[in-house]
């Protein structure tokens, strides 16, 4: 007994145990999952879109209901409610849906009553999840709870916008429902065209309840546009309208484009099987979107389903409204999984709210919403449409789209466009080859069955119209003349202002006024100020690129090159008496004559021990020296080189002698054959630096130029008018009341010089900048012109409007060289800084060797006790120097024998006295009595 007792003890004691460590960790135990989960939906029924959802919604719930590896046993319950295109029915049907409990909310099918339903879920913390509602405001933070389970339309106007700028068109028409996802999408659109210095020209709302009068309105006033680039962004109804009356109008001809949002794709995908002779015969050349969606093998299953359920034509919203189902399913399954219960509480705001007879107080509250709606954007997962992943934006990953072009009884498809690879024509997933930028798109046949891209844009008959300064000018007039009795412009740079207008994606109505008095030349500095006073909307003419007037307006690319030149009166060069002389310069004549001397002397130093040639009476030497110098000009010297420094200081010199020879030939060659024109006038620094007076046009830029940033005084400046001006004061020179020069930008100086053939051009440019149009700041027309400018430039028009105005008669001596600088100093200056270097370093050698062989063959010094003065020593030096090698080595053999002969006389003399020494030693050491 008592162990039965134990027993029980044991087990209360570890049931207690389990449950307070349960508690402790948190692992409590998982509730049970309940056995329905009610979740709606709200749609149109009577669209195409309501109908197909419907089909794939239910088809989705019941598979999910018969796998048994998702949600454990717990079924989903659809609700589907009728909103019958009333926003006042939705709202009313979405509450009365909240009142069953109901844990997510699917739909509704448009955007203006997601709006509407999202402030509803907000409250109820119930999560909204819509396949159809685009529109990108709903993924603001205002809407928590609201879930997009297909792709924003930011996604869609990208797409259009690049297909807008892949085809050069800069405006476009947008025709929309005026409502919250007519406007937003438009919004989202010009936005994005925005990025591509594109623009919407023109807006045509059309109200939601329109008529099919109301919108043939609409489409006329489109007509009267300038763009041809029309944009339709609509519900599937009033799109089909909208195309079928645009093509009574003959808007479907040929000249216009038309681009839709996908909702032409998803009428083309459900109902073209029907009659499609005549569903197509109203969109043909229409480009439109469509989501691009991987082939799979869930896909084609899901296909099969498909066509065994009806005989709709299977949409991307099916195949959206089926993920969505699936995505529901799974995140409800981690809901479970995590602990989660479904729960719901009443809101005492609710309940004390006095619309009592909207019965708000039987509204509930989902407790666990905020982890429902979690798991939802945490889900990941693989559908019919491909992975299905929410950014950190709640907008799902990799939007794609396919490019398509109505044709025919059925479409093409011409591209793709994806959020990260852009246009291409290969599909999304893989990595496109973006080196050819001509290649984004297959060809499309555009409305009329024309392949050629549309021009996109007519000139408008109400638009508003380019005020265009132009400058009335009196002189130059090939550049800009005022046709008379007209408004009419013409001259070079009119032809190009208008050339490069017609190569614009779009019209630009423009008008020129004139601004000038016709007397004399406006200031075209003035001119381009007055467009920052809103006088003109541009300037068109002869308008030269300088700092201050970029501080004024844009310009564009310059369509001419320009600069400032000195033109002067000039002659021809005769070759005269002394053409000769003319190769060279004074400096590098007196540098080669000093050198000749300088290797001549160098030479002779070098030789004159060693070489007969070279000795002699000093005038010999003298006559030998400079004949051997001076015959290295011809390569003909006689004079055979001894010493090896002398053989080296002589290829040396002969080198430089050819260099000097060959450029002398040359340069002479050129002075006698060719003709050349010589001035006064070098260029800008000779005549800032003398004091003679100087022309310029009135009224350019020239003259503050040249006081402010030259420094001239302006007192020396001359203005002049008319071309004839120029000639009569270059003519009369600063002598007789006229100029030495005249400072003008080079195109005009090219056009004075065309039939003035005793002027020319001196001296380099001395300022470089070109001729371009002038538009307000930030204008992007002066971008577009710009391209259109480059354009000509590639295509050869450019050089053909210039040759058309300003090619004439040219003077034969304008063919002629002008004034060729003489050869200087500095060209060779290398070659005689070596060969002076090589010269000296002789030289230097030659002197070591010397001192050697002075301190070992020096002249034998007959009494060495006595000092010798300093001149004594260089004079020994010199004449040791001057006296042939032969003579001192014969000199110091023969000291060398008389020395050794002195050294044995010397030894025998010695031998003689020490036996006379030894003889009187032995006598002296002797008896006296032998002595006798």
């Amino acid at each position: 007994m008592n162990t039965v007792w134990w027993l029980v003890v044991l087990m209360v004691f570890f049931n207690a145990e389990s449950q307070v460590y349960t508690k402790i960790t948190g692992n409590a135990s998982i509730p049970s999952r309940p056995d329905v989960v009610n979740i709606g939906a709200i749609l149109t029924l009577d669209s195409i879109i309501g109908k197909v959802a419907k089909i794939g919604l239910e088809a989705a719930v019941e598979n999910v209901n018969s796998n048994p590896t998702i949600l454990n046993g717990t079924k989903l319950k659809l609700t589907i409610h009728d909103s019958n295109f009333s926003g006042f029915l939705s709202i009313m049907e979405a509450l009365q849906f909240m009142e069953t409990e109901s844990v997510a909310l699917i739909g509704p099918q448009t955007s203006v009553l997601a709006h509407m339903i999202s402030h509803v879920v907000n409250k109820l913390q119930v999560p909204l999840l819509s396949f159809t509602a685009t529109d990108p405001t709903l993924s603001s933070l205002q809407y928590p709870f609201f879930v997009r389970t297909t792709h924003s339309d930011v996604f869609q106007m990208a797409a259009i916008a690049d297909i807008v700028d892949y085809y050069e068109w800069r405006q476009v028409v947008a025709i929309y429902i005026d409502d919250d996802h007519g406007r937003n999408g438009i919004t989202s659109l010009a936005d994005q065209l925005a990025a591509k210095r594109c623009k919407i020209s023109h807006k045509a709302p059309i109200r939601p309840e329109a008529t099919r009068e109301d919108i043939r309105e609409v489409l006329l006033q489109v007509a009267l546009m300038e763009s041809r680039v029309v944009v339709v962004h609509t519900y599937a109804s009033w799109g089909l309208d909208i195309l079928e009356i645009a093509q009574d109008l003959h808007m479907m001809d040929s000249g216009y484009v038309w681009i839709t949002t996908n909702w032409l794709s998803t009428v083309i995908d459900i109902s073209s099987s029907e009659n499609p002779t005549q569903f197509f015969s109203s969109m043909q050349g229409v480009i439109t979107l469509r989501s691009y969606i991987k082939d799979s093998q869930l896909k084609r299953k899901f296909e099969t389903e498909w066509e065994n359920m009806t005989t709709l034509g299977l949409s991307t919203y099916s195949l959206y409204a089926y993920d969505t189902i699936w995505l529901l399913a799974r995140a409800l399954d981690n809901f479970f999984n995590q602990g989660g219960s479904i729960s719901f509480s009443k809101d005492p705001e609710l309940k004390d709210s006095r619309a009592g007879f909207l019965n708000l107080d039987s509204l509930s509250i989902f407790n666990e919403g905020n982890l429902l709606l979690k798991n939802i954007l945490q889900v990941k997962m693989i559908g019919t449409t491909g992975p299905i992943e929410f950014t950190s934006d709640r907008n799902l990953i990799s939007p794609a789209f396919e490019v398509i072009n109505v044709i025919g009884t059925g479409f093409r498809r011409v591209g793709y466009w994806s959020n990260s690879s852009r246009l291409s024509t290969t599909l999304p997933e893989t990595v496109p080859n973006r080196t050819n930028s001509s290649d984004l798109l297959f060809s499309v046949i555009w409305p009329g069955e024309t392949v050629k891209k549309p021009r996109g844009w007519v000139f408008p008959h109400n638009g508003i119209q380019l005020k265009v300064g132009v400058p009335k000018r009196v002189s130059f007039k090939e550049f800009v003349e005022e046709v008379k009795g007209t408004d009419l412009y013409s001259g070079y740079c009119i032809d190009v202002f208008t050339s490069a207008v017609n190569l614009l994606p779009y019209a630009v109505p423009y008008k020129f006024y004139s601004y000038g008095d016709g007397y004399h030349d406006p200031s075209v500095t003035h001119l381009v100020s007055l467009i920052n006073d809103g006088v003109y909307d541009a300037v068109v003419g002869d308008v030269a690129i300088i700092t201050n007037r970029t501080r004024m307006a844009d310009f564009t690319q310059p369509y001419t090159e320009s600069g400032l030149v000195v033109v002067a009166p000039v002659r021809r060069q005769n070759s005269g008496t002394w053409a000769f002389l003319r190769p060279f310069n004074a400096k590098l004549w007196c540098v080669t004559g000093i050198f000749f001397l300088v290797v001549g002397a160098v030479v002779w130093i070098l030789e004159h021990r060693i070489n007969d040639e070279f000795r002699g009476p000093p005038k010999q030497q003298v006559i030998t020296t400079l004949w051997f110098s001076f015959s290295t000009l011809y390569f003909s010297h006689k004079q055979n080189m001894m010493s090896t420094l002398g053989r080296i200081i002589l290829i040396m010199w002969l080198f430089v002698v050819l260099i000097i020879s060959s450029s002398y030939t040359a340069s002479l060659t050129s002075i006698l054959t060719v003709q050349k024109l010589s001035s006064p006038i070098e260029g800008i620094h000779s005549l800032i630096s003398s004091k003679d007076p100087i022309g310029y046009q009135q009224s350019s830029f020239v003259r503050n130029y040249l006081v402010e940033e030259l420094g001239i005084s302006e007192t020396r400046l001359v203005p002049l008018d008319l071309p004839e001006d120029y000639e009569k004061a270059l003519k009369d020179g600063p002598n007789n009341g006229g100029v030495a020069a005249v400072v003008d930008e080079r195109p005009y100086i090219e056009l004075f010089l065309s039939t003035r053939c005793q002027f020319s051009i001196v001296g380099p440019e001395f300022t470089k900048n070109g001729w371009g149009f002038a538009f307000p700041r930030d204008s992007p027309l002066a971008v577009d012109i710009s391209t259109a400018i480059l354009k000509l430039s590639e295509t050869g028009e450019l050089q053909r409007i210039h040759d058309k105005w300003l090619i004439r008669s040219a003077c034969s001596s304008q063919g002629a060289k002008f004034a060729v600088d003489r050869l200087e100093l500095k060209s060779f200056k290398g070659l005689f800084v070596i060969c002076g270097l090589a010269c000296f370093l002789a030289l230097l050698i030659y002197l070591g060797l010397i001192i050697h062989q002075y301190t070992k063959h020096r002249p034998h010094l007959s009494e060495p006790s006595r000092p010798r003065p300093k001149s004594g020593r260089l004079k020994t030096f010199i004449s040791f120097v001057d006296e042939k090698q032969e003579s001192v080595k014969a000199r110091s053999q023969k000291r060398l024998r008389e020395a050794t002969s002195r050294a044995s006389v010397d030894g025998n003399d010695l031998s003689v006295k020490g036996f006379r020494s030894t003889r009187r030693e032995s006598i002296s050491d002797t008896p006296d009595g032998d002595r006798s």
